[in-house]
């Protein structure tokens, strides 16, 4: 099954193309056949298209709407000259997207029809910045394929929602969230749940037996306590905003700030969100970059005391969430390091997990330092109680394989 996989953003359209079926899965053979993204829709757009074994071909466009990207993605897909290996449209079998709040609805990934459109609609309050450009993916998908092509749509906060009261519901009146679902819904779910199940197939842990915490690691972050198989909690809350220090978010703060920054600042409350989630975290903190890679290279090379101080506070809110999330399981099997800082950032791990001995957290400096790249393995010595591994996520293939079993009717946990 030829599965189409679409990421909608605001201006953005990300895509790839994956080759699946349930022996490929049992066999971790999935093939990925095509990938890209068109980026600044809505003008003259940046075009980045790869087919497998094949150089990056990059181009401009003028791209005005989502339809039109997805129909640029089409017909490049299906053009001779892409060196993706398939002849028509009629080759794609489904589509599978990424949305990233399914509300409480949506528990699991499902089969899209006027119903499931009418309820993302519905959560559309939830996730404002996201949802309601998913949407115009899925609109444009069944106005450039028709209706006969099933999609699939994946929620971010479905992982989440094994979540129990104590750890989903905030310590307000209960009437608010009766009248507004105001709760924690978690997100980063697809990745958290793919590196538990890549986890389980490299160890050979059964699912009701897997105790994790995972790190997501990257321009966002989150952390997740998974016992049996199943998120019990995790850092995100209401909004991506909660929990660990992101790129440019500010994580966990006390919510009497904001009514202090908006009376000195005369921000309203749409400034002092825009000023948590877009100027804060290690941008705010640096004053230079978001980026954690610049960061470290500003410590190393020129001394930088805020470059340095924003990497001390990201290290350490992580170490935090560790040390609670294994109290909250009663212990656990491993750690695991995903996403863009957590697979390519030895130093990071290492400032994560040092001081961690005692817990029974014991890196191997020679297997930190050459697991990266898009390197998997296990980098803790061998009389290390808690095991730490580096998975590398991959969101993409789990929409594929997702999408292909729900257009299959297969059933059962994954």
């Amino acid at each position: 099954m030829n599965v189409l996989v679409l990421n909608a953003g605001s201006s953005s359209l990300k895509f790839q193309l994956i080759r699946t079926d349930p022996d490929r899965l049992a066999n971790d053979s999935d093939e990925r056949l095509a990938r890209g993204a068109i980026d600044r829709i809505g003008g003259e757009a940046l075009l980045t298209f790869e087919a497998l074994g094949r150089p990056v071909q990059r181009e401009a466009a003028t791209i005005r709407d989502h339809r039109s990207a997805v129909e640029r993605v089409l017909r490049w897909i299906t053009s001779p000259d892409s060196g993706v290996p398939i002849e028509g449209v009629g080759e794609i079998d489904a589509v599978g997207h990424r949305v990233v709040h399914g509300g409480e609805h949506f528990r699991r990934s499902v089969l899209i029809d006027d119903d499931v459109i009418r309820r993302i609609e519905d959560t559309i309050e939830l996730a404002p910045l996201h949802n309601p450009h998913n949407l115009r993916g899925i609109i444009a998908v069944r106005e450039t394929l028709g209706p006969g092509v099933p999609q699939v749509a994946v929620f971010d906060t479905a992982f989440h929602h094994t979540l129990p009261e104590e750890a989903y519901l905030y310590a307000i009146p209960y009437s608010l969230y009766r009248r507004y679902r105001i709760r924690r819904y978690g997100f980063h779910g697809t990745s958290h749940r793919y590196v538990a199940y890549r986890y389980r197939t490299l160890t050979g842990t059964p699912r009701d037996e897997t105790q994790l915490v995972t790190l997501h690691l990257g321009n966002g972050c989150s952390a997740c306590a998974i016992r049996d198989g199943n998120s019990v909690d995790t850092s995100m809350g209401f909004t991506p905003l909660e929990g660990l220090v992101m790129g440019t978010r500010s994580g966990d703060l006390d919510p009497a700030i904001l009514e202090y920054i908006g009376l000195k600042e005369g921000l309203d409350v749409v400034e002092i969100d825009t000023l948590l989630n877009k100027q804060s975290g290690l941008l705010g903190i640096s004053g230079l970059t978001h980026d954690m890679r610049e960061l470290l290279d500003e410590e190393r090379e020129h001394d930088d005391r805020r470059a340095k101080l924003a990497i001390e506070i990201f290290a350490y809110r992580a170490k935090k969430y560790i040390g609670a999330y294994l109290a909250a399981l009663g212990g656990a099997a491993a750690v695991i390091f995903t996403g863009g800082i957590g697979e390519n950032s030895p130093e990071i791990r290492r400032r994560i997990t040092e001081g961690l001995e005692w817990m029974g957290i014991e890196i191997d400096p020679k297997l930190n330092e050459s697991t990266t790249g898009g390197a998997e393995g296990l980098i803790t010595k061998a009389d290390s109680r808690v095991e730490v591994w580096v998975i590398p996520t991959d969101e993409e293939l789990l929409i594929a394989r997702d999408t292909m079993r729900i257009v299959l009717g297969i059933t059962g946990r994954y």
